[in-house]
């Protein structure tokens, strides 16, 4: 069992994925993301997991299982879970939020919806972890949790145990498609007048929207 240590700051530069502050399971949704240069997908590669982890290592519980110290470079076989349940939030997430968008993003093959169901119930049990009382001194009793699976595991249960909270708790109805330009991200709403995942999406999509309204006049105007 490894011992539990504080999170740390990192000083490893972010990501290329965004992290917009979303939770956790919409950010690790938003591992593929699209630009001018189409489509991206950071779980392309074990190198592009292990980016994320440390972009995200400062948002885990920071005294719950184990050290993130030193995250190993995920393996083959992680790599391939993680894509798992990445693809099926994104399958429910779709599913949740009417997403009509013609890239989704999804590169696993989740073909139905139970099929996603079981890959995030087959997740949320990879690493299972269970409380322990620890009574340190002055500092009186405290809960921490354990478990016997690798730091890496861990996080890959921990996300999926946040999808299965964000799906059946309230945050469900508040979660969102962008529909911006070329915008392939979701994100949960925040406020009732929020319809980006960013400003910058925002910005692109009433610069593309005053675009449409100007061509359309210019073409009246030569008709």
């Amino acid at each position: 069992m490894e011992s539990i240590r504080p999170v740390t700051s990192d000083p490893t530069p972010p990501t290329a994925a965004p992290l917009l502050g979303e939770p956790l399971p919409v950010e690790f949704m938003n591992t593929i993301w699209a630009d001018r240069d189409g489509v991206h997908d950071e779980l392309a590669h074990p190198e592009g997991l292990a980016a994320w982890l440390r972009g995200v290592r400062s948002r885990l519980p920071a005294a719950e299982g184990l050290s993130f110290a030193r995250l190993p470079e995920p393996s083959a076989d992680e790599l391939r879970r993680f894509r798992q349940l990445r693809d099926a939030l994104r399958h429910l997430a779709a599913v949740t939020t009417g997403d009509s968008r013609d890239s989704r993003g999804t590169v696993s093959g989740v073909a139905s919806d139970a099929a996603a169901v079981a890959a995030v119930n087959e997740c949320c049990a990879y690493a299972p972890s269970w409380s322990a009382l620890e009574w340190t001194g002055d500092d009186g009793p405290t809960r921490t949790a354990a478990t016997n699976d690798t730091a890496t595991a861990w996080i890959l249960s921990r996300v999926a145990e946040d999808g299965v909270r964000l799906f059946a708790g309230p945050g469900r109805t508040e979660l969102r498609a962008c529909h911006g330009p070329r915008c392939v991200l979701y994100f949960v709403r925040s406020h009732p007048r929020r319809e980006w995942c960013s400003a910058d999406c925002g910005n692109r999509a009433r610069v593309a929207r005053h675009y449409r309204r100007h061509r359309g006049t210019d073409e009246s105007a030569k008709a």
